[in-house]
Order: structure tokens, then C-alpha cells, then sequence
């Protein structure tokens, strides 16, 4: 993907992850003010834990869960979300783009929140 072409999709990931937090409640929003939220085109090194996560990982909760604090870690919780994964598992449609970014960001901030993948997909969330 050239680079003119891979801005356009982080720009439309950013614009929707911005809406998707301005539009939760405050208590949520002011929980979320120490995670990072960081894009990628696709998982690379440590970030790879299955076979087949350079293509399907479409995004990435990295820290403790809230209330799990390691007081060893100083690194700040992130969630990274892997544009070119979600652009492909979408075939490119945007709409459909706009709407993954906004399942697999809900999806990793329940898991700072602490909810595991049964929980996550109870909530329509996996």
C-alpha cells in the first residue's frame, strides 16, 4: 500500500476512534485517558503470537487490565489497531472499514477492562 494511500486509511481509523470515545460516557472516557491508542499497518515481531496474526490481528490491548496495575511495568496500557488487517478483512469498503474499527476498539478496551474473550463475545464484541 503506498504511503499517500495507507494515511488516507489510518486518517479514517483516527477520525473514528476519536468519535467512537468522544461518544462514551465520562466515567468511561476519563478510565481510557492513560491508554494510548496507537494504529499500525500490520503486527510485526513480538506483537505476532499466533500463526496467521500478520494478517488477521486487527487489533492489540498491550498493558494490564484496569485494577491489574503491574507496579513493575512502566509502560502505560495501549490499544493498537492494525489498519491494513481491517481494510482487508473489510475488502476495502469503507463503511464497512469505519464499522470494524469501532467493533475491534470496543473489543480491546473490554479487555482492559478486564474481560476475557467469553466475555467480550457474550457482548457481541469478538
Amino acid at each position: 500500500m503506498s504511503g499517500k494511500n495507507r494515511n488516507r486509511w489510518i486518517n479514517l481509523a483516527d477520525a473514528e476512534a476519536a468519535a467512537l470515545l468522544e461518544a462514551l460516557p465520562v466515567s468511561l472516557r476519563d478510565r481510557l485517558s492513560t491508554v494510548s491508542i496507537t494504529f499500525s499497518g500490520r503486527p510485526s515481531g513480538s506483537e505476532i503470537i499466533e500463526e496467521g496474526d500478520e494478517e488477521e490481528l486487527l487489533g492489540l490491548f498491550i498493558g494490564s487490565p484496569i485494577g491489574e496495575a503491574d507496579a513493575d511495568s512502566e509502560l502505560s496500557p495501549e490499544i493498537r489497531l492494525y489498519v491494513e488487517n481491517i481494510r482487508d478483512e473489510v475488502d476495502g469498503d469503507e463503511i464497512a472499514f469505519r464499522q470494524e474499527v469501532r467493533t475491534t476498539l470496543l473489543h480491546e478496551i473490554g479487555h482492559y477492562l478486564g474481560l476475557d474473550e467469553d466475555g467480550l463475545d457474550l457482548r457481541g464484541l469478538s
